[in-house]
């Protein structure tokens, strides 16, 4: 009896444990021999075109007696004695890979393509925009052959060549960079030591290579385009801060106004631009891993691939870095001088508060002078009355025996009911004070 439990049928896996294992092999290289010759396509696609090219590659399925999948996947491939077919699913596009083995040595490069086999019509129905596409002919070097390079010269239309001899002088690798008659990209692979195995890395590497560059370029026209726009923008910004900062008499209603509609206009251009500068950046990152990746040799008066690249792909990348530094750059500045309007403007709202209050301190003063005039009317209005009423009260009553006569005991009253009526009047005034200290 097995003393040790290998059943572990029961344990409780993450939902995503096995396509976590299965992502690292969604693409694996080819394995290819030589000579072979591929055709790559790289489509852009939305996820309805995805959808349609999926439908449209269930045809193909079919055409070539295969077993037509049900669902679509990220990888889909099947493979004939003479035929591959590979469709990759990315994220803004997907990738046809087309491999012709039925190539002779004799065969001239590109006589044949990896769209040789396909069936009539039906490239040409492809969903989706086509944003690259180049034959790769696969042939048996001898890399001693003097005549190597000038065999190579003839199939690229006259176009000047760069090459190298990556993976340490194993190939020799010889493209243009250029469109040609037949609207496609060449590259020329000598296979001078190369396993199938190795020749399929290689080749994985250059199809990244060249989809990665053209993708990397896709956000370039977009930065030259916007470079005047934010010219404009930059400029029209100096003189609205050239006016805040010498102008006490500028409109703050009208400067937050244009400062308001070109924050409005930034905030478009980067919702417009903000994808496909971070994609640009990650191309070229894997652009530059891949090249890397080749290991190359120089062929003597020739570019090699990284040397053509890097240099004329690097200056792209940079503008295009620069057209996205410049335009957080502008919104930044622009909420800064926004910053500065409104503390302006709440400077000028609290001037604005203080003076009013100044003018309601001043009005309560002069209120205040005025009451106090009112109190010293009303003790003499009040005092008036009440000597009026004590008069009254003196002349009807018969005084008798008294020293003094009524209008000598009216004159006496008078100062009485002077102090009583200012002493009362006083103490009304302090209760209010209190009550309003309370």
């Amino acid at each position: 009896m097995n003393e040790y439990n290998t059943n572990i049928a029961n344990i409780d896996y993450h939902p995503l444990l096995e396509s976590l294992y299965e992502e690292m092999h969604s693409r694996p290289y080819q394995v290819i021999d030589c000579p072979a010759n591929i055709t790559h396509f790289v489509v852009l696609s939305n996820e309805l075109e995805k959808a349609e090219q999926f439908a449209h590659i269930q045809t193909l399925f079919a055409a070539f007696g295969q077993s037509v999948p049900a669902e679509d996947q990220i990888n889909l491939q099947f493979e004939t004695d003479t035929f591959k077919v590979r469709r990759e699913v990315h994220i803004e596009f997907s990738a046809f890979t087309f491999t012709n083995l039925a190539v002779n040595e004799d065969d001239q490069p590109f006589e044949r393509t990896g769209l040789s086999p396909l069936p009539h019509g039906w490239i040409e129905s492809l969903p989706g925009t086509v944003m690259a596409n180049f034959h790769l002919a696969l042939q048996c070097i001898d890399e001693n052959d003097p005549l190597l390079l000038s065999n190579a010269k003839k199939y690229f239309e006259g176009y000047r060549l760069v090459g190298s001899s990556p993976q340490n002088g194993d190939a020799r690798v010889w493209t243009s960079f250029k469109l040609h008659s037949d609207g496609c990209g060449r590259f020329l692979i000598g296979n001078a030591h190369m396993s199938p195995s190795q020749i399929g890395r290689l080749t994985q590497r250059l199809i990244e290579i060249e989809t990665y560059r053209i993708l990397t370029l896709l956000a370039l026209p977009i930065a030259r385009e916007n470079t005047s726009v934010l010219t404009k923008m930059d400029s029209k910004l100096a003189l609205l801060t050239t006016q805040l900062a010498g102008d006490s008499n500028v409109s703050e209603h009208s400067i937050l106004s244009d400062l308001t509609e070109m924050a409005a206009q930034i905030e478009a251009v980067r919702t417009q631009t903000a994808f496909r500068y971070n994609a640009t950046f990650a191309y070229y990152e894997l652009v530059l891993k891949r090249l890397n990746e080749l290991r190359e040799d120089e062929v003597s008066g020739h570019l090699s691939l990284t040397e053509f690249i890097t240099r004329r792909l690097t200056p792209a990348v940079n503008t295009c870095k620069s057209g996205s530094d410049r335009l957080e750059n502008l919104s930044l500045r622009i909420d800064r001088v926004s910053d500065m309007m409104r503390t302006k403007v709440e400077l000028l709202i609290q001037e604005q508060n203080q003076m009013l209050l100044t003018s309601m301190d001043r009005r309560s003063r002069i209120q205040l002078k005025m009451q106090h005039t009112v109190e010293g009317l009303s003790v003499v209005a009040i005092s008036y009355y009440s000597i009026g009423l004590v008069k009254y009260l003196i002349d009807s009553s018969e005084l008798v025996n008294l020293p003094l006569d009524k209008p000598q005991l009216v004159g006496l009253s008078v100062p009485l009911i002077i102090a009583s009526v200012w002493y009362l009047t006083r103490r009304v005034h302090r209760r209010f004070e209190k009550m309003d200290i309370e």
